[in-house]
């Protein structure tokens, strides 16, 4: 059996893992991991399989290979620095608005590390282009995974009869819905529509506690804003308390849980917020699927690599201990050198 064709039965047992994950529970990251580990053993496979060909075609395709992966670099470089830029001016210079500069930054880090270690012979620069390209695999690796898998499970439609709609809550800005909020609620606006449209009587839930700077719970204006676009009071529950993702959800699910025991639910977000959102549901007992809403174009890149970081920070032992061993291994081989 060629080295080809192990990569590519291996592929073949990270997919059949994914599918049966998603079939048990999509709500799962381990699927997003999954499926990216079936997809790089598969393009792993595939460069293996060069070695059939002339040595003249390997050339020019890991050629073409290394320029396009260049390319790819760079590009993504100059698009997170750019976005940066844009964060900082639309939105304030809040730490969780610069992540697109800092990965950019990053980004550029490792494209200055390799070229200047290829032109100077120092053994402590090698090393630590070693661990910088393995962390930066790494990591890279995830996000597109999750990004992937996010992408897909955002598409899947919500089944009919759901019992209720619930909408997380986003904060207010003096006092009003601000758009990124408004898009949540015109989405489960529109759900709730479909539903009764199909024959059900499903229930809208706006969940949101009162923030120190809020005259009034989110619930409460989210309230007022479906109601102000048609949806009756008496259908709306105002789930007040909550300051949390979780707390939303476990909050929401008690009222839910209250009226309808059996019940199902879809619960709306911002795209970008759909998936952790789905993982933290899951965690909660809450029976139903998270759909997201628009997202500003400029907005959704940082706000993706944050909650990419917030997943991460789920694990810290795990991930801690993938990375303290890629440093390890980056060490050991830089030292080699």
């Amino acid at each position: 059996m060629t080295g080809a064709q192990v990569l590519f039965g291996l592929a073949a047992s990270a997919a059949v893992l994914c599918v049966v994950g998603v079939l048990v529970e999509r709500r799962r990251f381990r699927n997003a991991v999954l499926g990216g580990i079936a997809v790089a053993l598969v393009l792993m496979g595939a460069v293996a399989e060069l070695s059939r060909f002339d040595a003249g075609v390997v050339d020019v395709v890991t050629t073409l290979l290394g320029v396009l992966l260049v390319a790819c670099v760079l590009v993504l470089t100059g698009f997170l620095l750019l976005n940066g830029v844009v964060m900082m001016r639309r939105e304030g210079r809040r730490p969780a608005n610069l992540l697109s500069l800092l990965a950019g930054l990053a980004c550029l880090a490792v494209v200055v590390l390799v070229p200047l270690t290829v032109v100077v012979d120092n053994r402590f620069l090698t090393t630590l282009t070693y661990v910088a390209l393995l962390l930066a695999a790494w990591f890279g690796f995830l996000l597109c995974s999750l990004v992937a898998y996010a992408f897909v499970y955002g598409r899947v439609g919500v089944r009919p009869g759901v019992d209720f709609v619930v909408v997380l809550g986003s904060g207010l800005v003096r006092g009003a819905v601000p758009p990124l909020l408004a898009a949540r609620l015109d989405r489960g606006a529109a759900l709730w529509d479909r539903e009764r449209e199909r024959g059900g009587d499903p229930m809208l839930v706006t969940s949101g506690g009162r923030g120190p700077d809020e005259p009034v719970a989110e619930a409460v204006a989210m309230a007022d804003y479906l109601v102000a676009r048609g949806v009756p009071s008496e259908r709306i529950l105002r789930e007040d308390r909550s300051r949390t993702t979780r707390e939303n959800l476990v909050f929401s699910r008690a009222l839910m849980t209250e009226r309808a025991p059996d019940h199902r639910c879809a619960v709306v977000t911002n795209n970008f917020h759909a998936f952790r959102a789905a993982l933290t549901a899951r965690r909660a007992g809450v029976n139903g699927q998270v759909v997201g809403s628009p997202t500003a174009r400029y907005y959704w890149p940082s706000a993706t690599l944050r909650e990419f970081v917030a997943i991460l920070a789920e694990h810290p032992v795990l991930n801690g201990a993938i990375c303290l061993a890629l440093v390890v291994l980056g060490v050991l081989v830089g030292l080699d050198r």
